[in-house]
């Protein structure tokens, strides 16, 4: 089974709309998942956000322009391939409830090729992964 990431985006208007149905959908549809062994995380995602931008060393804090486009979620879940993953998302509730919006599929990289180094996977991974935290200069 391979990773990927559903990013969930909607227009900003239907932020507004959240039925009873909608949100009974998006739990069966989250029940499914996790019955079936697919789903590793999923949450809704705040509009209110920022970027943090770095130029010549010096950090600027600065909000994401408004676009009529929003990320309202994702789903990080493991199918067998890119097909099975489209396969997943087609049955996402958002589109019957939001027929405007979209889900972008994308795989997730566990590994790098060119080293070999293999990313965290799990919460534990990373928490292990903290033991090397002092030798990596960290500048806050």
């Amino acid at each position: 089974m391979k990773e990927f990431m559903l990013l969930i985006k909607k227009q900003k208007t239907d932020e507004d709309i959240v039925s009873e149905e909608f949100l009974k959908a998006c739990e069966n549809y989250i029940k499914a998942l996790k019955h079936d062994g697919r789903l590793i995380s999923a949450q809704p995602i705040e509009e209110k956000n920022n970027m943090i931008l770095s130029k010549d060393k010096s950090w600027k804090i600065v909000p994401v322009k408004d676009t009529k486009e929003v990320v309202g979620g994702y789903y990080h879940l493991l199918a067998k391939d890119l097909d099975d993953a489209i396969a997943i998302a087609k049955a996402n509730p958002e589109f019957e409830y939001h027929p405007q919006s979209r889900i972008e599929i994308r795989p997730i990289k566990t590994m790098e090729d060119s080293s070999g180094f293999i990313y965290p996977t799990n919460a534990m991974d990373v928490v292990e992964s903290l033991s090397y935290i002092d030798e990596i200069e960290i500048p806050f």
